[in-house]
C-alpha cells in the first residue's frame, strides 16, 4: 500500500483529477513532485516535498502552489499479512478568495475520495508481497481548513 501512495508518477492512471505528475527527487527518505490537477475546468498545480518512513508513514509538505497552507500525513498500520489501516489527514487553505471559491470544492471532493482511490488501486495492482495487497480498513480524516469566510470551518 505504501508503494501505491508514494508512486506519484502513477497517479494519472487512477486518479481522474490528476492531469500529470513529475518526480523531481526521490530517495529513501523523501519524494518531491509536481502534481497537476484538472477537474471540471479547474486547473492548478502544486509541488510537494514529502518526507517518508517506508512502510508506515509519509508527510505532505507544500513547496509551491496556490495555497497559504497545504499539509498532510499518511499513516499505515499493519492489521494482518494481507492488509493495513490507513489514516490520512489533509489540511489546506488557499492564498486567494478566488481560489477558495473556485478550487476549494474541487479539493474537498478529491480529499474525501482519496483513500478509497488508493485502496482500489492497491487491490488491482499485482501483489509484490503482503504489504501491497490493499487495506482491510481505512479511515480518511476530512480536510480542516480555517477559511475566515466560511462559517463551517470555525475561521
Amino acid at each position: 500500500m505504501f508503494d501505491v501512495i508514494e508512486a506519484a508518477e502513477h497517479y494519472p492512471a487512477f486518479l481522474p483529477w490528476c492531469a500529470g505528475t513529475t518526480i523531481l527527487e526521490r530517495d529513501a527518505s523523501v519524494v518531491r513532485a509536481i502534481i497537476a490537477i484538472d477537474w471540471r475546468g479547474v486547473r492548478f498545480s502544486l509541488t510537494t516535498r514529502n518526507p517518508k518512513r517506508r512502510p508506515e508513514w509519509m508527510a505532505i509538505h507544500l513547496e509551491d502552489g496556490p495555497f497559504r497552507r497545504f499539509e498532510g500525513e499518511w499513516r499505515l498500520r499493519p492489521l494482518s499479512t494481507a492488509g493495513c489501516r490507513i489514516d490520512f489527514r489533509l489540511g489546506y487553505d488557499f492564498d486567494s478568495a478566488v481560489m477558495r471559491r473556485i478550487a476549494r470544492p474541487v479539493l474537498d471532493r478529491i480529499a474525501d475520495a482519496l483513500v478509497d482511490a488508493f485502496v482500489a488501486r492497491a487491490d488491482r495492482a499485482p501483489a509484490r508481497g503482503a504489504a501491497t495487497q490493499g487495506a482491510a480498513d481505512s479511515t480518511a480524516v476530512p480536510p480542516n481548513s480555517t477559511d475566515p469566510d466560511d462559517p463551517t470551518t470555525g475561521g
